[in-house]
């Protein structure tokens, strides 16, 4: 199995993760790990072998069980990324239609639209 694009950076350790997470919440494996964070325990093997990045919820889980800021469980893990980003079009405004009136699609403000709970 191939590995994520983030376990080809060079200072990327999953490994140093789970395991100050092990020791801060006094766990004694990681099958105790996976409870913690409420995930099967294949997940947490995938992570320590790089089959499996750290997605943006597990991040979240790992926050609220521990305490540590997602600054600090980036830092890690050895992720020295400046930003995530969902993707490229992630952000930017919809184009709008010959007709002149703005775009009605997600993230639209456009006054005169409603959906069902302006209702």
């Amino acid at each position: 199995m191939a590995e994520h694009a983030l376990a080809g950076q060079e200072t990327y350790d999953p490994n140093r993760l789970l395991d100050t997470l092990r020791e801060k919440m006094r766990l004694k494996n990681d099958a105790a790990l996976s409870r913690a964070l409420e995930v099967a325990p294949p997940v947490i093997s995938k992570i320590r072998h790089k089959r499996l990045p750290v997605g943006a919820s597990l991040l979240i889980r790992m926050h609220e069980v521990s305490d540590l800021s997602i600054r600090e469980l980036r830092d890690l893990m050895g992720d020295r990324r400046n930003k995530y980003r969902a993707s490229d079009t992630y952000g930017k405004k919809m184009p709008t239609e010959g007709n002149g009136v703005g775009a009605s699609g997600p993230g639209s403000t456009d006054a005169g639209s409603s959906s069902p709970m302006q209702q």
